[in-house]
């Protein structure tokens, strides 16, 4: 490919992309090694890897660290009206869930959750830190903050199911109001390295501060997913 660096890029780009819409790579499929894609394109390593880069930021493949790129699947469609737990939205689409404890305790309160659940300074809550899977492939790392008052011996309970499930079952506690704050991220150190990506990789992080059905504050959720992994809807009717 004899060819400037940024029309090189452009060229590889569109060959990909192209190879991705008619199905030739399909979802989940593994790209050769960079060295070989350099081979094919006749490029550098440098080249190759910007026009990669640029296919990633458009959510058409995605990289893990130490294992290479992959062509992206269909992202999951997040609907912020409808209730649902995360293993019911990703079913409901036709895909498989999976959630991983990785630690649970109790601990001081962080001053933001402190703020977000309306405790006094030097609070305890349990922590949560979970990640989760669609069709295995790791998707999201989620930080659940729960006000103890309200779920005795949590820690107790299988803390891989969904929580929504346990908190009915087990409390008599079902989700009422919920606040909603989403923006672009970075990925800090715990996110990143749960995900299997580079810190810093772009991300989405959701923060869900939840109240029970006698509006009590009970939880919140700080949520950091693969920014490619799903897609933000929210149907709302006139005068609502």
């Amino acid at each position: 490919m004899q060819e400037s660096a940024p029309r090189a890029v452009t060229a590889i780009c569109n060959a990909l992309q192209e190879q991705i819409e008619h199905g030739l790579l399909s979802s989940g499929c593994k790209l050769p090694a960079e060295r070989k894609l350099s081979e094919v394109f006749a490029t550098t390593r440098i080249t190759l890897r910007e026009a990669l880069v640029q296919l990633e930021a458009q959510g058409l493949i995605y990289r893990e660290e130490r294992r290479g790129w992959f062509i992206s699947p269909p992202r999951l469609t997040y609907d912020l009206i409808r209730r649902s737990h995360f293993h019911a939205m990703v079913r409901d689409q036709g895909r498989v869930p999976s959630t991983q404890l990785l630690s649970a305790r109790l601990q001081p309160a962080p001053a933001a959750v402190c703020e977000a659940l309306q405790l006094p300074p030097l609070s305890s809550v349990i922590q949560l830190c979970r990640t989760r899977r669609i069709d295995d492939r790791l998707v999201l790392y989620v930080e659940h903050y729960l006000n103890p008052q309200y779920f005795p011996e949590i820690l107790l309970q299988d803390l891989s199911q969904p929580l929504t499930e346990l908190y009915a079952r087990e409390y008599d506690i079902q989700y009422g109001r919920v606040r909603f704050e989403m923006m672009p991220t970075a990925l800090h150190a715990d996110a990143a390295g749960a995900l299997k990506v580079s810190v810093g990789s772009p991300g989405l992080r959701i923060t869900r501060v939840n109240h029970d059905q006698r509006g009590r504050l009970i939880d919140c959720d700080l949520e950091y997913w693969r920014h490619d992994a799903i897609r933000l809807s929210a149907d709302v009717m006139p005068g609502t």
